[in-house]
């Protein structure tokens, strides 16, 4: 792609990057995700008000009538909170239907969806240009008339350019004489790269200086970021993003990765609040039921976690192997992982954030255990290593304080599973029952009446929970659990080993609860 100064010296970058998300339009065309209305404004609400992206694009027009209420309660609270002109949705060139539809929502913007290739226009609409461009004219004066924004979508416009650019300019050389406030250029296929998107993206911005240029990239070639930042590079306005990359087959251009991209690499402006970023992505990672992978960039579980000890040793003696993606920035910290990689410093790390201080003969017990445990593909997580340095160093199981004395679950068929559970917290015994959507459930809740009733205390917060079983089949496998808590501000990891996943569970609960005790 050459060098930014070579790039730059094709088009200056523009001083300010709008950013619009269509995690709630593109993104719900991921295979298998669908959101629910509610679901949809919780998305809304974080997209505008907590990562303060510009622009949102919530659903296509006259798809249901689901649609239709998570449509008006998103317009409700932009409208409330003076956000409604950044609230877009798709439309058809239907004539009034789309506008109408988009108009009794409370909508105020529609983007328009138009063709930006021949062979979409003539092969699926079965129409002319001109043709088509009467539609066009016709739906624009019509959402004028409604007090409608409209942007429009030249779908198919990365093929339009490669194979018939002739007509991509009869259709702006018209359009952009109208009252359209974007035109939204797609790589509706993901066929495009860098070197391309600089082409078509100069031709355009040279042919039509005045016009706001959006780019819109999918990931067929995983090129979706770099075709985005090559289309800003070029005089492109506007990027279309979605949370974790969803979209349709290889998704889109994740807003995360194209925001510090921006921020770092080039110096663009945008008004992207990053420390929300890992916020937004757990939140659609929950409504989408699409897992985030541990490496994605930013927002990956274990983006932020050294393995190797010379890593640590760096970071502990002048943060050696830090760049500019620190954790802190996007509300997350540094981890230093444990397991045969390890090595001293990494343990030497998660020991100074517990506190625990030991003999240099000591530390290199422990970290051959680590070690040893590591080489059986077992997780070390920092709430395993009091118990580890105890088991170690031959001394007893540190105090418990909160101790299992007896449990009894049960589950029958078309019932709700039962649990009974006894304790004992700082010397006294308390007992209750529960009911649940599972076992682990009902013991849970039997817990949480526990500390409510009788403690007067809040019981941590589950917020994450993750089985791993080995490979080969067998029913007697061990389960390894580990389960990620919420107490107030700070998580807690601890994990649990069992051939039976509900005692793994448990286990791991109890490790928790004795954590928060000390």
């Amino acid at each position: 792609m050459g060098t930014v100064e070579q790039v730059n010296s094709y088009r200056r970058i523009p001083p300010f990057i709008e950013i619009m998300d269509s995690t709630l339009r593109d993104g719900e065309q991921t295979n298998g995700v669908s959101f629910l209305p509610h679901e949809k404004l919780m998305i809304a609400r974080m997209l505008l008000k907590d990562i303060n992206v510009d622009r949102i694009e919530v659903a296509s027009a006259r798809v249901s009538e689901g649609e239709k209420d998570a449509v008006r309660m998103i317009c409700r609270y932009a409208q409330q909170n003076n956000q409604i002109k950044k609230v877009e949705v798709l439309g058809f060139v239907d004539g009034h239907l789309s506008i109408d539809w988009i108009n009794d929502c409370g909508g105020k913007v529609i983007n328009l969806l138009t063709k930006g290739s021949l062979k979409h226009c003539s092969q699926q609409l079965h129409k002319t240009v001109d043709e088509h461009l009467e539609d066009i004219i016709h739906s624009l004066d019509y959402a004028d008339k409604m007090n409608i924004d409209v942007n429009v979508y030249l779908e198919d416009w990365s093929n339009g350019m490669k194979d018939s650019p002739e007509y991509v300019y009869r259709m702006l050389d018209v359009l952009t004489k109208k009252n359209i406030k974007r035109f939204m250029l797609p790589d509706t296929l993901g066929v495009l790269n860098p070197l391309q998107v600089i082409e078509y993206m100069r031709k355009m911005l040279k042919r039509y200086p005045d016009s706001h240029f959006d780019f819109h990239a999918h990931n067929d070639y995983d090129l979706a970021v770099s075709n985005s930042l090559a289309a800003v590079l070029s005089g492109a306005k506007g990027l279309h993003v979605t949370v974790n990359g969803l979209g349709e087959r290889c998704g889109n251009a994740p807003l995360s990765s194209v925001q510090v991209i921006l921020k770092d690499q080039f110096n663009a402006k945008t008004s992207i609040n990053e420390s929300r970023l890992n916020d937004i992505s757990r939140l659609v990672e929950g409504y989408s039921g699409i897992a985030v992978a541990p490496n994605q960039p930013i927002v990956g579980e274990n983006v932020f976690t050294q393995v190797a000890g010379v890593h640590a040793d760096g970071d502990n003696k002048a943060n050696l192997y830090s760049n500019a993606l620190v954790p802190e920035r996007f509300g997350r910290k540094r981890e230093y992982a444990l397991g045969k990689n390890s090595g001293k410093a990494n343990i030497d790390m998660n020991l100074q954030e517990l506190g625990l201080e030991l003999t240099p003969e000591q530390a290199k017990k422990v970290t051959k255990r680590i070690t040893e445990l590591g080489d059986r593909k077992e997780i070390v997580t920092q709430e395993d290593l009091p118990f580890i340095v105890s088991d170690v160093l031959k001394h007893s199981v540190p105090d418990e304080k909160v101790k299992l004395v007896s449990y009894m679950v049960s589950s029958a068929y078309g019932l709700k599973p039962i649990a009974s559970v006894k304790v004992e917290i700082n010397g006294s015994q308390y007992e209750a029952d529960a009911t649940g959507d599972g076992q682990y459930d009902a013991f849970v809740k039997a817990l949480r009446k526990i500390y409510k009733d009788f403690l007067g205390r809040t019981f941590p917060r589950l917020d994450n929970y993750s089985v791993t079983i080995p490979p080969g089949g067998r029913t007697d496998a061990l389960v390894q659990t580990v389960i990620t808590w919420r107490n107030g501000d700070k998580l807690i990891r601890t994990r649990g080993l069992d051939a039976d996943q509900t005692e793994a569970a448990i286990k791991a609960t109890f490790k928790m609860l004795n954590s928060i005790e000390e």
